[in-house]
Formats: structure tokens, sequence, C-alpha cells
């Protein structure tokens, strides 16, 4: 995978860091803590502009999180409660704590969109809820577009003074990406253990 997207970025140059940042958003394992770093890298060497990698990068981000945002949004919350009263045990929410969580993220859904943009995994399923939520189009793209853009920066300016060892930032970042990914499962075996089913459906 990481001679992919080197290969992407050195041919394609912006539109090669739009596309392997669209797909990054779409499929979690493609790791951007390799692809900016190493276009900071490579902006560094003057091949790219270092503004045009974060405009390449943030755009392809924030159009990849939109298939996941219409998936919420098509699939809508009242399947997901109708789900959550057959299957809750196994999605670890009985339907009074979607009602609830939905009642959160329409509260608080923007800021909840850009710090979810700044963690491992969490930044492509945050999409899910928001579209759930039924989240305005342009206050998501707003959240998602400055999550996106903080994290790109990072990574860019990491890639960019680093040089030629921008490996460095993915082998520091990549075990958060385990500890959220083992966070994750850990409070999903603790619902799946202590779930009850809602009071009212």
């Amino acid at each position: 995978m990481t001679d992919w997207i080197i290969q992407t970025i050195s041919e394609l140059g912006y539109a090669g860091i739009f596309l392997v940042m669209l797909a990054e958003s779409i499929f979690p394992p493609i790791p951007s803590e390799l692809i900016i770093p190493f276009a900071g890298f490579a902006a560094a060497n003057g091949e790219l502009n270092f503004f045009g990698v974060l405009l390449s990068a943030t755009v392809g981000a924030v159009v990849g999180m939109l298939p996941w945002y219409y998936a919420g949004k098509l699939f809508g919350l009242v399947r997901v409660r109708a789900l959550a009263d057959r299957y809750g045990r196994i999605m670890t929410l009985n339907a009074e704590e979607i009602d609830t969580a939905v009642g959160w993220f329409q509260r608080f859904g923007p800021i909840i969109v850009l710090f979810g943009r700044l963690m491992p995994l969490i930044r492509t399923l945050i999409s899910i809820p928001a579209g759930l939520a039924r989240m305005s189009l342009p206050v998501f793209l707003l959240a998602s577009t400055a999550g996106a853009l903080i994290w790109n920066t990072v990574l860019t300016l990491a890639g960019y003074l680093l040089h030629e060892h921008y490996e460095v930032v993915e082998v520091v970042l990549d075990p958060l990406s385990y500890i959220v990914l083992a966070l994750v499962v850990l409070i999903y075996i603790f619902r799946l253990v202590t779930w009850k089913p809602s009071k009212v459906s």
C-alpha cells in the first residue's frame, strides 16, 4: 500500500493526493498518517506547493465523507430504531439510547464531527451518525472541512519539517490507531455484556 500511495502522489501530484485522500475517507485502513507527510516532504523538495497539498488533501477528505453521510441519511433513524429493537444486543444500543445519542448529536453535532475528524477510525465513521441525525449538509461540510484542515495541516507540516524522514510520522501515530481500535472493542464488549432492552420502543 505504501508504494501505491507514493507512486500515485508522485505521478499525479495534487490529483493523486485528492484521489488517495478520497479513498482514505471511504476506506479507513488507508492511512492519512503516511499520505500527507509524504506530500509535505514533496512540498519541502519544491515538487509541490504547501498550500496546494493542503487544499487537495482537505477537499479529497471531505468529498470522501459524503457517501457515509448520505448512507446514514438515506438509511434513516426509523430503520435503525427497528434494528435496535430486533438486534439490540448485537448493536449494543436500544431504541431509547439511540434517541438520546441522536439528541446529543443534533445539539453538539458540529463539535463532535470536528473533533471526530482528528481521530483514527472515528474520522470515517463519524459521518454516519451525522447523516442519521440529519445534520444539515452545509453545517456538516463546514465542521468536516475544519477538522480535516487541522489534521492535514499538522501532517503536512510534519512531513515538510522532517523531509526524507517523513515515515517517522506514521511510526509515531500508528500506535494511536491501535489504541483507538482497542478502546472501541473494549467499549463494545462492555456494552454487549451490560445491554438491556428499552422500556419503550
